[in-house]
This record gives structure tokens, C-alpha cells and sequence, in this order.
């Protein structure tokens, strides 16, 4: 998908999609990824983060609603390696990342607020497959997220 563009998509289809106002951070190798999403809410707890990772269709976008917390990183480097290796198109993490340096050389999709070095807590606390809303967005399974140099938009259908 890198032929993406989240600007031309917004122009022809304007009225389908909504636009998030959070200001991500591109940590991935990809700069330009879409796909359909799948969801997991968690707040400093990664369990169900790598859950997710391992279990979702190839070429699916995990969005990790992680309440914005800047505690503590919810992905590095080895849950960035799961993603790589199942085929995966993107995570979009309204939270925080570590491993920045290897997160860049890694051919996946990667948005996020910002890096923490603390690893989160292991408790496995958390809900997947469920509606959620940041950035002005409502996040559900099942839409499409397109997202490249410009920003991140949402549709309800895949556009072509």
C-alpha cells in the first residue's frame, strides 16, 4: 500500500472518513499502511497487545487504545518482530513505544505518542474486539484505517 495517500483519499471521499487529531509519531519502517482494523483496549499492560499480535489475519492494522498513557512503553522490539513476521500492515498505539532505533529498521507500520524505556505491567488486563474513541475517532473492528506522512484517517468501507 504505498501508494496510499490519505490527502487524495480525504478529497474524493471526504464525507466517508474521519480524520484523527492525535499527532502520531512514525516508528516503523513503513511510512504509508492500510488495512482492516482490529482493536484491544489496555492501559501500561501489554499482554493482550502480543495476544492480538499473534492471532489476527495478515495484513491487519492492531490499533492499541492505551489511554494515551505516557507511563510506559505497551511495544519494543519483540512484539514489533511478531507483527513483522505474521504479515502485519500497521499497530497504531495511542501510548507509547520503546526500541525506537530497531522499531525504524523493522518493515511494519508503527504509530505511536512517543517512546518510554519502562517496559509495561504483565497482568493481562485489558479488553479485545471492542469499539473505542481518541483522537476524535470511534475505533470499531472491522472499519479500515489508512494511514501515511499526512495523518490517519478511519472509513466504515474499504476504499479502493
Amino acid at each position: 500500500m504505498d501508494n496510499i495517500k490519505t490527502a487524495d483519499i480525504c478529497d474524493d471521499h471526504a464525507s466517508e472518513v474521519q480524520v484523527c487529531k492525535l499527532d502520531f509519531r512514525s516508528f516503523g519502517k513503513r511510512r504509508r499502511f492500510a488495512g482492516k482494523i482490529e482493536t484491544v483496549h489496555v492501559y501500561e499492560d501489554n499482554v493482550l497487545v502480543e495476544e492480538v499480535l499473534e492471532s489476527v489475519p495478515i495484513g491487519s492494522v492492531i490499533v492499541v487504545n492505551g489511554g494515551g498513557s505516557r507511563n510506559c512503553a505497551l511495544m519494543g522490539d519483540r512484539l514489533a518482530g511478531i507483527a513483522v513476521s505474521r504479515g502485519l500492515a500497521g499497530i497504531i498505539i495511542n501510548g507509547c513505544v520503546r526500541d525506537s532505533a530497531d522499531l525504524a529498521t523493522m518493515d511494519v507500520g508503527i504509530l505511536a505518542l512517543g517512546t518510554n524505556p519502562l517496559k509495561s505491567k504483565k497482568n493481562g488486563i485489558g479488553k479485545r474486539d471492542v469499539s473505542f474513541t481518541f483522537g476524535g475517532v470511534n475505533w470499531k473492528p472491522g472499519s479500515f484505517v489508512y494511514a501515511d506522512e499526512d495523518g490517519v484517517i478511519v472509513s466504515e468501507k474499504e476504499i479502493e
